[in-house]
């Protein structure tokens, strides 16, 4: 955290600029009150960078729409059943809540929703204390019933509220606490640590979708790990992800091999690292994480013990690809998404039978057609993969993979690799041997495409001549 005085100055210049002042001055001429909340407060008080703005007030719903709409270039009101009025004021995006007192009945998550009356009472139904944290504005009074500074100053994550009593009321926070963890690099107190142990199997009543999107912003985080971690530690893991749990094989005096469950966190760490140096500035790239993750879940399913103390897992990239597929089609990920990430796991193997550089030409043009739009991709994946200690080993692969790309890059410059298609179409096809639309075009055009893949561009002539040579022995 930033010294005293560095945060007064932040949380004072976060006040007092123009939207937020503008929203301030409105407010207290309607004889309403309003405060910064949560995730702005916490953020200028750890010097980190501040997005949308969550304020929040005593005006009700349709006082607030009434307050913000002569300021806004644009309001949503999809949320005011809940008491949240969304605009965007000055360019910037903000959300305006009425204090909250809701009930919970223990069974769903949804709330029994009740407006508040004081912005102190709304705090302390927060998840962690240092997101109970609130600046009164105009006034600039920051306003902590819950010791969030504190917790902030120590980087400690804990609830307002008895753990057990506000996890029953929303276990989503529980894994909001490994996101949070993995965001803020902040340990959870054990008090709150135990109460996400005791009361893991009450994330059977959140919603698959709910689940997802948790996962999706501790992924998408700089350090997912520990967040990861905390969940397996806790069991939270067996509930919304066991395949990561499941990694954790038992290693015996004479079978041994790599822990894969730290291969594949150490895997994600690398990937990530990639991710930034190759890509510097972009958004996270949530597919390539998740293979990243979930690259050796076939391991336990297909783990053989041989023998002389030899481990063996064959196939466990295409049953990996399988589970994979299952755990996010349960997970609700779209179809896209869940496609790509079996692709990757699938080829994740692939280059390994290239590390001594004698793939052919023929070769290297079906590993980038079979990782399509994927390849990029797949190249971070697979140097990721690569976690030995031996520097031998691992400069000697990748130096090979450094090879690869090369004559992948080689390839694609002189045949416009990432378009291989086969020499002719299929309406030329059809004229050439005289066919109607049925299986006998796609053979042939099968056909050609294998002779694209192994010698390269043919030309019209020759592929003409190639083809009709191959469909006189198909009919002989």
């Amino acid at each position: 955290m930033q010294s005293v005085a560095d945060s007064l100055a932040r949380l004072r210049t976060l006040a007092e600029s123009e939207v937020v002042a503008r929203l301030a001055r409105a407010f207290e001429a309607a004889g309403f009150e309003l405060a910064l909340v949560g995730g702005p407060v916490r953020d200028a008080l750890l010097g980190r960078a501040v997005h949308d703005l969550d304020l929040t007030t005593d005006a009700r719903p349709d006082d607030i729409l009434k307050i913000v709409s002569p300021l806004a270039e644009a309001t949503w009101d999809v949320g005011r059943a809940f008491g949240t009025i969304a605009a965007r004021v000055g360019g910037e995006s903000v959300e305006i809540t009425t204090y909250r007192a809701d009930s919970y009945d223990g069974e769903t998550r949804k709330p029994t929703v009740e407006f508040g009356d004081s912005l102190e009472g709304d705090l302390v139904r927060r998840d962690f204390t240092v997101n109970a944290l609130a600046l009164r504005v105009p006034e600039i009074a920051l306003v902590d019933p819950s010791g969030g500074v504190d917790d902030l100053i120590s980087r400690l994550l804990r609830t307002p509220i008895e753990a057990s009593v506000s996890f029953g009321d929303d276990p989503l926070r529980m894994l909001r606490a490994a996101r949070f963890a993995a965001q803020l690099g902040f340990e959870v107190s054990s008090e709150t640590m135990d109460a996400m142990s005791g009361m893991r199997q009450s994330l059977d009543i959140v919603s698959a979708e709910r689940i997802r999107d948790e996962l999706v912003k501790l992924l998408s985080s700089d350090t997912p790990r520990p967040g990861l971690e905390l969940l397996v530690h806790t069991g939270l893991a067996d509930i919304v992800l066991p395949e990561l749990p499941a990694l954790q094989l038992e290693i015996d005096a004479e079978h041994r091999h790599k822990d894969v469950y730290e291969h594949s966190l150490t895997v994600l760490d690398q990937a990530i690292g990639y991710e930034h140096s190759r890509h510097p500035g972009t958004a996270p790239d949530l597919t390539l994480r998740l293979a990243a993750l979930l690259h050796d879940i076939g391991k336990p399913a297909t783990r053989k013990l041989e023998p002389g103390g030899a481990v063996s897992f064959y196939n466990h990239d295409l049953v990996g690809a399988r589970l994979a597929r299952k755990r996010l089609k349960a997970l609700r990920f779209d179809n896209s998404t869940i496609d790509d990430v079996a692709r990757l796991i699938e080829l994740h193997l692939r280059f390994f039978g290239y590390s001594g550089g004698e793939w052919t030409d023929s070769a290297v043009r079906r590993y980038v057609r079979d990782a399509g739009d994927q390849l990029e991709r797949l190249h971070i994946l697979t140097r990721s993969d690569v976690t030995t200690r031996n520097k031998r080993k691992a400069d000697r692969l990748a130096f090979a993979y450094d090879d690869l790309e090369a004559r992948i890059a080689q390839l694609q410059e002189q045949e416009e690799i990432d378009a291989i298609r086969p020499d002719l179409n299929g309406e030329e096809v059809m004229r050439l041997l005289g066919l109607a639309p049925g299986p006998e075009v796609g053979r042939a055009m099968k056909f050609l495409l294998e002779l694209r893949l192994d010698d390269g561009p043919l030309g019209r002539e020759e592929a003409e001549r190639r083809l009709r040579e191959w469909w006189a022995a198909q009919s002989a």
